[in-house]
């Protein structure tokens, strides 16, 4: 790999400045979803165990560039505290003589790095502040691994740097489902626009040997072959690209697989009634809302072939009853594949991953990454500044 992992480090005695993320949702002053506190955990009990001290940077929620009391961390102390079972030291203002005065076995958090506009412009004073807390930086961050920040490339620099448990997961991973992934590969790729995915469908084309569109982005599609997809959301404008698109996929030997069923309704709204029918066929006053069951057994078809899948985005709108049948279904046949060893399953993305919790498949896939604007980056062949600056 590139980069150095905590098993390269001596951490004996060392304060490691780790960049976590945890920046769970809180209502009414309690964390309600642990799951990025508890992904950290592997990271900060292996630091303790090698004798080093973690004193954790991290950012919560937008408080641009500004102190706010309704943003600070102190809130996530009791769940950290919880979840790695043992006293958690929180420093809004740190030293380094605080810090070295802490017992050896402290589990130390600083306040909000976004309190400070000097963190998003990576300011190269805030790097060394953060640099003199500490002896050596580690990355445990994934999700904000695509901001060249203070807290994740800028330190980075300053001081001998290694990526964290999560960070190397997330980092095999990713590198397992695109860089030398087992073919075939299947890019399951949904959202409402094809505008917001331009980038991800030109990497994925050379990449992958089957493109499934779903969403709202099936539609633009779809009416760039001439078909009337009725009041659907619809980019219209966006047609010549996706003709564009699919023009190169077929040059490069990428199948672009469109939905050959929709599923349609006059209004989006719970429990609106619904039909089925096929894509040509859609009545000028419905809007699709889903995939079909015919499509959902055309992608099982093409799952069926492949090795790899990784996934990004919804086939429906999965938010509300009865347009959630597609994405749950090809979810639960993917993680099916899964369980029997027959396919390598990789998702990432805020709606990907509530579809695939909702559809309670998130156990079963192989990895379901943590980060949302970094993998979907990532997908894209972008090149991520927190991990770039990792590269020894």
């Amino acid at each position: 790999m590139g980069w150095n992992t905590l098993d390269d480090m001596d951490l004996d005695g060392k304060v490691v400045l780790t960049r976590v993320d945890i920046n769970v949702p809180v209502d009414q002053g309690e964390v309600t979803d642990a799951t990025r506190i508890e992904r950290i955990k592997p990271t900060v009990t292996d630091i303790l165990a090698k004798g080093g001290k973690p004193v954790l940077l991290a950012h919560f929620g937008r408080p641009k560039g500004q102190p706010n009391p309704d943003m600070s961390l102190r809130i996530t102390v009791p769940t950290l505290e919880k979840v790695l079972g043992r006293t958690v030291t929180f420093m809004e203002r740190p030293s380094r003589d605080d810090i070295d005065a802490a017992p050896a076995d402290s589990v130390i958090l600083v306040e909000n790095t976004r309190f400070s506009s000097m963190e998003t412009d990576n300011d190269p004073k805030m790097a060394q502040f953060l640099a003199s807390l500490g002896d050596v930086f580690c990355n445990d961050a994934f999700s904000a691994a695509h901001r060249a920040h203070a807290s994740t490339t800028g330190v980075a620099k300053l001081l001998p740097n290694c990526a964290g448990r999560l960070m190397a997961e997330e980092l095999g991973a990713l590198e397992k489902a695109l860089g030398s992934p087992e073919r075939p590969v299947v890019a399951v790729v949904g959202g409402a626009k094809v505008s917001t995915k331009l980038d991800l469908l030109g990497n994925l084309i050379d990449k992958v040997d089957v493109i499934v569109i779903g969403g709202g982005m099936a539609n633009t599609f779809l009416a760039a072959q001439g078909l009337d997809v009725g009041k659907s959301l619809c980019e219209h404008d966006l047609a010549d690209t996706a003709r564009d698109i699919a023009e190169k996929a077929a040059a490069k030997g990428c199948e672009i697989l469109l939905p050959r069923d929709v599923v349609v309704a006059a209004e989006f709204k719970a429990g609106a009634a619904a039909t089925t029918v096929m894509a040509e066929e859609v009545p000028a006053d419905q809007m699709i809302l889903d995939a079909g069951p015919d499509s959902v057994a055309h992608i099982a078809q093409v799952f069926a072939r492949a090795k790899t899948v990784i996934w990004n985005g919804p086939l429906g709108a999965f938010e509300i009853e009865p347009f959630h049948k597609a994405t749950f279904a090809a979810a639960q046949d993917a993680a099916a594949k899964t369980k029997a060893g027959e396919l390598i399953t990789v998702a990432g993305g805020g709606d990907t991953v509530a579809a695939l919790n909702q559809a309670g498949v998130s156990g079963d896939f192989t990895y379901i990454s943590s980060a949302g604007g970094a993998f979907l980056e990532w997908m894209e062949g972008k090149t991520l500044p927190g991990v770039a600056a990792l590269h020894t």
